[in-house]
């Protein structure tokens, strides 16, 4: 007989596992759409039957994502980065267009600059929640302690994405709210 010792997580280490708030951990939880066990009144999460899901749950469509930043260089590598595995990509450098596209198509994620020229990422940010307030937003920043960013907090959660960042957290940010059935179109 072979024993298989097993990984079991908490719900803290299953939330950083998966790059995910323990929030998320629990909204999941409350839909039945995680395996996991209860210890006592702890939580607990099989590590191996953890990837089995992701496995199960990986996305097969492409999403229509919307980058608005007036960087053409970090345009580029969210096109290049999310084409490149099967997404849709439309980018924009201004803030006023950027919210004409939105309200006008439909979306399964933005990503959305803080500092931008004309409208500013945070009052974007305000526009886009009142336009469609269940479309997940990320923000990208430099100052993650500006006053944009307190601004931004004031009208409802977002993503955050610091620079630098890479194509890889492009990739980790889009299968993150795809995975987890966040609010899509």
């Amino acid at each position: 007989m072979v024993s298989r010792v097993t990984a079991l997580l908490t719900l803290e280490e299953v939330a950083d596992y998966l790059r995910v708030t323990k929030k998320t951990i629990y909204r999941l939880l409350e839909r039945n759409s995680i395996p996991a066990t209860k210890v006592g009144r702890q939580w607990r999460f099989d590590k191996d039957s953890i990837d089995v899901w992701l496995r199960q749950n990986s996305i097969e469509r492409g999403a229509n994502v919307l980058v608005i930043d007036d960087d053409e260089t970090l345009c580029s590598l969210f096109k290049e980065t999310l084409e490149g595995v099967g997404h849709a990509v439309t980018t924009v450098s201004e803030s006023p267009k950027g919210l004409e596209l939105v309200k006008d198509r439909d979306y399964d994620l933005v990503f959305l600059d803080l500092k931008m020229p004309v409208m500013d990422g945070a009052e974007l940010f305000r526009q886009i929640r009142m336009a469609k307030p269940e479309l997940p937003v990320t923000i990208i920043t430099g100052y993650p302690d500006s006053d944009l960013m307190m601004s931004a907090l004031a009208h409802g959660p977002f993503g955050v994405m610091y620079k630098p960042f890479s194509s890889s957290d492009i990739l980790t940010a889009v299968k993150t709210y795809l995975r987890f059935g966040m609010p899509t179109r």
